[in-house]
């Protein structure tokens, strides 16, 4: 799974009060406090086949199921058999037999059906139940999570087709035990069964399961029904339907069907949204040594999904946000995304974690897979970007190096388990493994853990016993260190150089409940004109290590490879970081040294930003443009013909934005014709950057540009429109901000909802507030965005509350009363987000 809001980087781009709002990583949690440890669930019966017959009745939101589960006893005889079935009506619970089917005696107890076989059954043998029942997923009370904000399994889109602006659909989401939602089984992931789906649909929709589609069979009711077979066995939470009007773009991998199913006017895009994929699969093939294990590979968009997008086996489910028009492709993709769901095919369902504690032997793969498709796709500059990109959100989730196991026996609830330790700090921890092993090596391991527990599951013990039976060498010591203890290690290193000697001082400042690292570590001394190489292992809270060098080191590259899981605080000088730049130019070296002239406006660091201007990185480019500093003169003759051609011609159309909007910060008018272009250009971002410069240089005809637009590219770009009118908060603006509150989508919202605060804030019209507030409120409960919003809402209307007050005070009559009444309405609105 590819956690949209946590984990994939949906950045909230508004503002509530000085500070922007951003989608922060959910606060890990320090397992030491918890005290139950998660075993892995007992089988006591094992799934061997599950086929499934099902029908809809979209008014009600009901699934008409009939199901034939075949199991036998994993070891133990018994006469029982225990299923998950989540808020169901059970209607008949048979066993099937040769001459005809035998009612069973079942309790159906908390979301359990417990029935008594009619004998006692040894593990040589199987049977097989039949069960008639009615899912209600609407009907059913369940709890999300910050990773998957619903839990119901079975979701009707649109079901009575009321919204005109969203097709109506039906999906599913199973992880992590939710397919016992829609269907009766033993929802745990240590479970594997083969599968039989028959759906029957109106005859206009298109369907999508696990496996091949066997046989679709017109009824005479306008119905039709489609039945899917997955021949190889995988666990329940990966079994999947897909209901709606798809058209499908098919692509193909050695001879299996590779196919994207898109809503009709987005299939002409279906190639260049996911046109790599055949190229992905034969990479992950070659590179794992394992062909893709699977009969076809399907890619569906779903609307209102509940996260990033789901692994399902053969058939991964996207959230709307990978289906886009090639305009829209020009700003952004979704290759990350689309990356991990595909090396979920082998780390998560070929092999799938035996329970969700170790779930890092799914998700820390796949992000490690989304990073090394980037660097092959893109070279090691990208591989290197996505891998640091990892590392700082982990951190930035952390304080003083304390941070949860990987492999955790204890947590909260399973939900929990979707984190930053289990997605980006297993992902780069993967990659330090790499690092030390060897590719090939390292490769050759992750074959053998495959195809030793192919279609069965896995957890961190025998990846570790997989690499040391290919490299010979005893890997307890790392995984001790990385999977079976938390934290990461905070250095401080004290760079200096006396008697021809380069001295390093190193500290592990860590919170001492953190444990103390042993850590080998790469190092470059760049002295004399020379590069020197060595290898220190720091293996204590405190170390100094010195080399004899002809002069003082330029540069002493700590770490050279970036492999670290941790951080690092050093004393190097400005000269150093200059030296950096241009010299060790790794990706993780080149934005540490802008980074810290950013810090500062000396010219010697600027001349550095003039160089980081072409940097072959996009987004070193974007930095470099926002560091530059336009009042020196020395620097601003040099920095804008470079800017002005960055703006007009850079291929990143993040990079042209952002030079735009540095022009029109000058305030010349020289570029107000760059502005008024841009207004004109296909990227919707470039569009809102000339919107926002436009703004600046011309706020007065800034509204006026906007009726140049069609609703398409308002629609885009409502972040920069939401802005400007917080300048001249006029109650009619209200609408626009009401219509993305009532009907966009979480993306939508969050992009404009800090905006919306701080125009409700600057209006005084107290029926504006309350208004607004509602819709606000209506926005968070329809998303789900209270773990998100609530928080930072409630203490933006307190503090709009507290300036109300004091404005009030100041005047008298009707404007007094006005204020005093928003006052009251903001106040009234964080104790409402209080409670929830």
């Amino acid at each position: 799974m590819n956690k949209k809001i946590i984990a994939c980087g949906v950045m909230l781009v508004s503002a509530f009060m000085v500070n922007p709002l951003s989608a922060q990583e959910q606060p890990v949690e320090k397992s030491n406090n918890l005290n139950t440890y998660r075993v892995t669930a007992t089988k006591v019966n094992d799934l061997v086949h599950t086929k499934l017959d099902v029908s809809f009745d979209y008014a009600k939101r009901y699934l008409y199921g009939k199901e034939w589960v075949t199991l036998k006893p994993h070891f133990y005889a018994t006469d029982s058999l225990t299923l998950d079935a989540q808020g169901m009506d059970i209607k008949t619970v048979a066993l099937v037999g040769a001459k005809g089917n035998i009612p069973l005696k079942y309790v159906y107890n908390d979301n359990k059906l417990y029935i008594a076989l009619n004998k006692k059954y040894t593990n040589t043998e199987k049977y097989t139940v039949y069960i008639a029942y009615t899912a209600k997923p609407d009907e059913l009370k369940v709890k999300g999570s910050a990773a998957i904000t619903d839990a119901k399994g079975l979701y009707f889109i649109n079901p009575d087709g009321t919204d005109k602006n969203k097709p109506t659909q039906i999906w599913t989401q199973g992880e992590t035990e939710s397919s016992s939602a829609w269907f009766p089984t033993i929802d745990k992931p240590d479970q594997k069964t083969t599968e039989e789906i028959s759906m029957t649909v109106k005859s206009k929709y298109t369907t999508l399961s696990n496996g091949k589609l066997v046989s679709q069979k017109a009824n005479t009711d306008g119905t039709r029904t489609d039945t899917w077979k997955m021949d190889l066995p995988h666990s329940p939470y990966l079994f999947m339907m897909a209901v709606g009007e798809f058209k499908i773009t098919k692509d193909t991998y050695k001879g299996k069907e590779v196919s994207y199913y898109l809503e009709p006017k987005f299939a002409p895009y279906a190639k260049q949204i996911f046109g790599k994929t055949p190229d992905m699969i034969q990479f992950y093939s070659n590179l794992l040594g394992l062909d893709y294990p699977w009969n076809k590979y399907a890619q569906v968009v779903a609307r209102d999904y509940v996260s990033g997008a789901m692994e399902n086996t053969t058939a991964t489910l996207h959230g709307e946000q990978v289906q886009k028009t090639d305009r829209e492709l020009l700003d952004e993709n979704e290759e990350g995304t689309i990356a991990h769901e595909l090396f979920h095919q082998w780390f998560g369902d070929y092999v799938t974690a035996e329970s969700w504690s170790n779930l890092t032997m799914n998700e820390s793969f796949a992000t490690f897979g989304e990073v090394i498709w980037h660097g092959h796709d893109e070279g090691q500059d990208a591989e290197d970007k996505s891998r640091y990109s990892k590392l700082q959100s982990y951190l930035g989730s952390t304080k003083k190096g304390e941070s949860p196991v990987l492999a955790r026996f204890y947590y909260g609830d399973k939900e929990d388990m979707f984190d930053n330790i289990s997605y980006a700090k297993g992902s780069i921890i993967l990659y330090a493994l790499k690092n030390q092993m060897g590719d090939a090596a390292f490769y050759k391991s992750l074959n053998r853990y495959l195809t030793t527990n192919a279609f069965k599951n896995g957890e961190t013990h025998q990846l570790r016993l997989a690499m040391e039976e290919v490299t010979g060498k005893d890997w307890s010591p790392y995984f001790n260190q990385w999977y079976y203890n938390g934290g990461h290690p905070v250095l401080s290193i004290d760079y200096g150089y006396e008697n021809g000697k380069a001295t390093i001082k190193v500290k592990q400042t860590q919170d001492s409940s953190v444990q103390t690292f042993t850590l080998p570590i790469k190092i470059d001394i760049y002295a004399g004109g020379k590069k020197i190489r060595k290898e220190i292992l720091i293996n204590s809270r405190e170390q100094s290590f010195s080399f004899e060098v002809s002069a003082k080191p330029d540069l002493i590259d700590f770490d050279v490879d970036k492999i670290l899981v941790g951080e690092t605080n050093d004393n190097k000088t400005a000269e150093n970081y200059y030296f950096q730049y241009k010299n060790a130019p790794s990706y993780a070296n080149r934005i540490e040294a802008l980074q810290f002239i950013m810090q500062s406006k000396a010219r010697s660091g600027q001349l550095v930003l003039l160089e980081g201007l072409k940097d072959k990185s996009a987004d070193l480019r974007a930095l470099s443009i926002d560091g530059i500093n336009l009042e020196d003169a020395q620097i601003k003759a040099a920095a804008l013909p470079i800017l002005l051609q960055i703006a007009k011609t850079d291929k990143n159309t993040e990079v042209r934005s952002v030079a735009i909007l540095k022009l029109a910060e000058t305030g010349d008018q020289a570029y107000k014709t760059l502005v008024l272009a841009s207004l004109k250009d296909r990227s919707y971002k470039v569009i809102a950057a000339g919107v926002d410069g436009l703004a600046k240089l011309a706020p007065q005809e800034s509204i006026a540009a906007l009726a140049s637009l069609d609703e398409d590219t308002k629609g885009h770009i409502a972040p920069s429109i939401a802005t400007l009118y917080i300048k001249e908060p006029k109650d009619e603006y209200q609408a626009f901000y009401d219509n993305i509150m009532l009907t966009g989508d979480r993306n939508k919202v969050f992009a404009v909802v800090g905006q919306y605060f701080q125009y409700l804030r600057a209006n005084n019209n107290p029926a504006v507030t309350e208004k607004g507030i509602m819709n606000i409120s209506a926005a968070i409960e329809r998303l789900k965005l209270q773990s998100y919003l609530n928080k930072q809402l409630s203490g933006a209307y307190t503090a709009a509350s507290q300036a109300k007050t004091q404005q009030a005070a100041a005047v008298s009559g009707e404007a007094k009363a006005k204020l005093s009444k928003q006052a009251e309405l903001f106040k009234k609105g964080a104790a409402d987000l209080e409670k929830e």
